[in-house]
């Protein structure tokens, strides 16, 4: 770590290779690579990472959290504690937990099936 005046410099012996010290050791110095100039007749070639996700990704995150929530509130004993809800709440929350979850799950499962394509 270096100190100067009122600025705290941290600098471990494993930074990366783009910061580097003055000589001086005083301020850290940032050095980036250049960018190639592509000529007029060659074209750059462009990586595309396409990521596939389903359709149904999102929803089904969200219906989990949905369903995990109501696990956390009405089995945890955080939320009644702190004074969020109060014990009657999650002892309601507890017994609905039994029919919310199921459900949940039947979605998620209902979501993730692919229509089946006919020929």
């Amino acid at each position: 770590m270096l100190v100067t005046q009122k600025t705290f410099i941290f600098i471990s012996l494993t930074s990366p290779p783009y910061l580097t010290l003055n000589k001086n050791g005083s301020k850290p110095v940032i050095t980036l690579a250049k960018k190639k100039d592509f000529s007029e007749t060659s074209t750059p070639q462009q990586q595309k990472f396409p990521i596939k996700l389903s359709t149904s990704l999102l929803p089904s995150t969200a219906i989990a959290v949905f369903g995990l929530g109501f696990i956390d509130a009405g089995y945890s004993g955080d939320w009644s504690r702190i004074g969020v809800i109060s014990e009657e709440t999650e002892a309601l929350l507890k017994a609905a937990a039994f029919v919310v979850v199921p459900l949940c799950i039947f979605l998620i499962v209902y979501l993730s099936r692919e229509p089946e394509i006919e020929a």
